[in-house]
């Protein structure tokens, strides 16, 4: 196939490996200065990330050469360009590496944990008792998790180091320190736990949180394990020289090798080019064999370090960072020698148009079925390409391809080409971030923003927000918080560039920049900024927090959040003294409405006595007097006392004559002390408790312990009106089935509640007998359904007929069984039609 003059042909770089090809990319000539990476323990980052490195202090050193001797821990760029350092200073350093978040962990031979930002910030853990007692002497480290080797070679796990929990694994039983290790995460175990590999003299062990399995792997022992980026298989180095490939339950062996012997040293590592292939280091010679022990090496003129990625092998060498990966199908689709898939053609096409060559429409018309999937494939190829002029070849003949098609959706086209751009500034040497497509696809966009955050490249991450669609909020208020954390200017003149910048972004969360100002001492900026705050939620923990106690109320009472609101009140509560406390409550009213609500709930019967006694110094020094007294009323009622309730009643009695518009309700109060007395008298007489009675409630409890006189007192003393006392003993006579008494008590006088109610309670008594004794004294036009209530249906048709209703003849007609009666009440309906 044909390409563009200028550009060198993709091919001339690969190679075959079996039926695979590989290749190797130059990403940047390294800018540090007197390196040599076999003195330094190396940590990299994957995606991309930095290099983290240490001294060596099991090797020496010249002493004429000009590169550092000390231990700090030294933070570059894949272009080597220095990120960073971090002082280490009074602790050894046994393993380090880096997590999801690329932040550096090292951890400590006393289990310490510490999680380095790029910026030396750092938070730290402990692996617990064991590890401190035992020391710590290796580590494994995955994702956001850890493996801890101790000295007594127990297995310390740590799922998560945002929320540090170490838990002891099931015990292998070593003696001696396993020949090599290795884990298996838990997002790639069956389990769903970590699995810990370690290579004995003998055997294989796979243990987890409760088991320890013995694999019988009987060659070895084992020097060197590595997992592939899937987490399906392992690459083994053993002692006598063999790599082997096999499944990670070590049911099948896929491949074997045999180091040339002419090497005087085992390899240094042993890591994977994607899941195809394994790559060694050995004495500066990269060796990548393939599936089936298929190899090919690459000499260096020094020592290397081998960074394994999900889709290739970053190298790192003194001079220069390289890419080796196998050779995506969509590249290999289009630049194949000899390849006519659509892809190619279409490629070819575009190279011919470019040229003027009528054969571009020839190559068009004859992958027009399969034009779309081509110019997919092309879009797909540049993606991959990491040279940004093949980039650029491929975009614009699938642009070209495009142009063929009626119904085809650009938007692939335009994104690719937004990507493309992101990745390239993402792979500029002054950022050192050496990254392919799938890298990128394997994290999230908002991940690759936090990752240029930490590196303080907020311009390119505001670019790639713009790009990408993103919301860029987050980046502002890093900005502005690494522009305060380097604060060269007064904090006015901080203020005004902060302002400048973010002014009018309402979504952004200022509190977060506050707090960062506020944590460095730059009170008054926080405040400032804090004005631009517009959720309370987090504007006022903060003021809390800077001691501005009234201003975080009236911010509180201002957002309308109730909750907000008790969280203030609550937190001043405990911190003032209680005079303080009201007095900064008592200007605002919504404050002040809230704290009584709080208050008088009932609380825990501990908390009952103390939160009313807060209640009652508060209406005491704003002068409530009403509201005390409401107070004391309501303590009286929870009083199991007499004379402590009547004791409170009393108090709020005086209250009540403090004021004189209360005459009435001090009255009733009162009223309320003479019958608490009263009814201590009747339970002492009665033998029986009157406590809590209401004054019918009680004068009914007189009239059924035979108390006539005390309910006649109790009459006059509270003046109860004739009708309530007359119904009051009369439920009482009923209620005793006193029948005798009842026929008395109506006649003593002509009865204020008529006699209805005699003959309603007599019936409800199921006597009615007795109730047939008051429906003659009822009035006439109540007599006919009486009469029917009882049965009486004789009676009920002539009283109906004396008042003339026929309705209610008729129905006595119906219920009567009595042949007389209903010949009775014949005649009587007879006669009232006559009528």
């Amino acid at each position: 196939m044909a390409t563009t003059g200028h550009l060198p042909h993709p091919t001339n770089d690969w190679l075959l490996l079996q039926d695979k090809f590989y290749r190797k990319h130059t990403m940047y000539e390294l800018c540090w200065r007197n390196i040599q990476l076999d003195k330094f323990k190396i940590a990299a980052a994957p995606f991309g990330g930095p290099l983290a490195l240490i001294r060596d202090d099991k090797k020496l050193l010249v002493a004429n050469q000009q590169q550092t001797t000390d231990l700090s821990i030294y933070l570059y760029s894949s272009s080597g360009k220095l990120l960073g350092q971090i002082e280490c200073d009074g602790f050894r350093v046994v393993a380090m590496d880096w997590n999801s978040q690329e932040q550096l962990v090292c951890v400590l031979n006393d289990g310490t944990v510490r999680t380095y930002s790029l910026d030396g910030e750092y938070r730290q853990f402990s692996l617990g008792q064991v590890a401190k007692e035992t020391s710590v002497i290796d580590c494994r480290f995955w994702g956001n998790g850890l493996i801890a080797l101790t000295g007594s070679f127990k297995l310390i796990a740590v799922n998560s180091m945002q929320e540090p929990r170490p838990r002891m694994l099931a015990d292998p039983g070593l003696s001696a320190p396993p020949c090599s290790w290795t884990v298996i995460p838990p997002h790639m175990t069956l389990s769903r736990h970590v699995e810990v590999y370690l290579a004995t003299q003998s055997t294989v062990l796979i243990v987890d949180s409760k088991d320890v399995q013995d694999q019988l792997v009987h060659e070895g022992p084992i020097r060197t394990m590595s997992v592939s980026p899937n987490g399906k298989f392992l690459g083994l180095h053993l002692d006598d020289g063999r790599v082997w490939v096999v499944s990670s339950d070590f049911q099948n062996k896929l491949s074997e090798y045999h180091i040339d012997a002419t090497y005087s040293s085992p390899p240094h590592q042993l890591v994977w080019c994607g899941t195809d292939a394994v790559c060694l280091s050995i004495e500066n010679t990269l060796t990548l064999v393939g599936p089936f022990g298929d190899n090919l090496s690459f000499p260096y003129f020094g020592p290397i370090h081998l960074i394994q990625e999900i889709d290739g092998v970053r190298v790192i060498s003194d001079e220069k960072c390289e890419f080796f990966h196998k050779v995506p199908a969509s590249t290999e689709d289009v630049f194949s020698i000899g390849s006519t898939s659509p892809a190619a053609m279409l490629y070819d096409a575009y190279e011919f148009y470019e040229r003027r060559n009528p054969k571009a429409d020839e190559n068009v018309r004859n992958i027009k079925p399969e034009l779309a999937g081509a110019v997919d494939r092309l879009i797909e190829a540049a993606g991959e390409e990491l040279n940004a002029d093949q980039q650029r070849a491929l975009l614009k003949a699938a642009s070209f391809g495009k142009s063929f098609l009626d119904l085809y959706n650009g938007n692939k086209l335009v994104d690719m080409c937004r990507l493309l751009r992101v990745l390239n500034a993402f792979r500029g040497s002054d950022v050192g971030i050496p990254l392919t497509y799938r890298q990128f696809c394997a994290l999230n966009a908002d991940e690759w923003v936090d990752r240029l955050i930490h590196r303080r490249l907020h311009l390119l991450a505001m670019r790639m927000c713009k790009y990408l669609a993103l919301n860029p909020d987050r980046v502002y208020v890093n900005w502005a918080c690494a522009k305060i954390k380097a604060a060269t200017h007064d904090e006015d003149t901080l203020y005004r560039v902060i302002l400048e910048k973010l002014g009018g972004k309402l979504s952004l969360s200022f509190a977060e920049i506050a707090h960062t100002a506020s944590h460095l001492g730059y009170e008054k900026l926080a405040a400032k900024l804090l004005e631009h705050e517009p959720r309370a939620a987090d504007q006022v923990p903060l003021l809390i927090s800077m001691g501005k106690d009234q201003l975080a109320l009236r911010k509180a009472v201002e957002s309308g959040d109730a909750d907000l609101m008790y969280y203030v009140l609550l937190y001043l509560y405990k911190q003032y003294a209680l005079g303080d406390f009201f007095r900064v409550i008592s200007h605002s009213p919504q404050a002040t409405a809230l704290i009584k609500t709080f208050f008088r709930q009932d609380p825990q019967p501990d908390q009952h006595q103390q939160s009313w006694q807060v209640l009652r110094d508060f209406y005491y020094q704003e002068d409530c007097r009403l509201d005390a007294a409401h107070l004391d009323l309501q303590e009286s009622l929870k009083e199991t006392d007499p004379h402590g309730q009547m004791a409170k009643i009393r108090s709020a009695v005086a209250l009540l004559h403090e004021d004189k518009d209360r005459g009435f309700e001090a009255k009733i109060c009162e009223d309320q002390i003479k019958l608490v007395k009263l009814q201590l008298d009747l339970e002492q007489l009665a033998g029986r408790s009157f406590r809590g009675l209401s004054i019918s409630e009680t004068a009914y409890q007189c009239v059924i312990q035979g108390l006539g006189s005390k309910a006649a007192q109790l009459r006059n003393d509270f003046k109860i009106p004739d009708k309530r006392f007359w119904f009051i003993k009369l439920r009482t006579l009923v209620a005793k089935r006193d029948w005798t008494e009842l026929e008395k008590f109506s006649r003593v006088k002509k009865s204020p509640i008529g006699y209805d109610p005699f003959v309603s309670e007599c019936i409800q008594a199921l006597n009615p007998r007795e109730a047939l004794r008051y429906i003659p004294k009822c009035d006439a036009q109540a007599r006919p359904g009486w009469y029917l209530a009882v049965g009486e249906y004789g009676e009920a048709g002539k009283a109906a007929f004396a008042i003339k209703d026929a309705d209610t003849l008729t129905e006595a007609r119906k219920q009567a069984r009595n042949q007389v009666t209903i010949a009775e009440l014949d005649q009587l309906l007879a006669q009232l039609k006559v009528k």
